[in-house]
């Protein structure tokens, strides 16, 4: 119930913030229970979130990623493909949020290699990373505000397919 009210219209760090503590009350209600399930149970999950970086970045701090990429970097925009055209990071691969198979397109991607993320203001990329949360992702940056915010700042987008 409480994950239906989180509409679109709530930001991505408020969703963020209730899932963490949707999260922690299920992890600390499974170490109270009598299923047989340990605090090592818990204690192991704890590590795999922990081992898993969704972060949400300014465009700033996105910015200083790209200058010095970190190995395989992969900019991803989940916009669709009239946005990328018209105006998209430099190098940014797209995977269109709204194909039916979005989520089967995220899961063929490499888990383990970094990934800075972005849509038009946030919304989108909020719901991508939490999904490649799921999936196992292990470094994801998300640009807070979307590509919107990136332009705000000054910096610069390329046109073009």
């Amino acid at each position: 119930m409480i994950i239906a009210m989180l509409t679109t219209r709530t930001s991505s760090r408020l969703r963020r913030l209730v899932m963490a503590a949707l999260l922690l009350v299920a992890l600390g209600g499974s170490a109270c229970s009598s299923d047989g399930s340990t605090s090592a149970d818990t204690d192991s999950a704890l590590q795999a979130a922990a081992e898993t970086s969704i972060r949400l970045v300014s465009p700033s701090e996105a910015t200083t990623l790209l200058a010095d990429p970190p190995t395989g970097l992969v900019i991803l925009d989940v916009r669709t493909a009239d946005e990328f055209t018209s105006g998209h990071i430099d190098g940014a691969t797209m995977i269109d949020f709204y194909r039916d198979d979005f989520a089967d397109q995220l899961a063929e991607l490499d888990k383990d290699v970094p990934y800075v993320v972005y849509c038009r203001s946030g919304n989108r990329s909020g719901q991508a990373t939490s999904l490649m949360a799921d999936l196992g992702f292990t470094d994801v940056a998300e640009v807070d505000g979307g590509i919107v915010a990136w332009a705000n700042s000054g910096q610069a987008l390329v046109s073009g397919g």
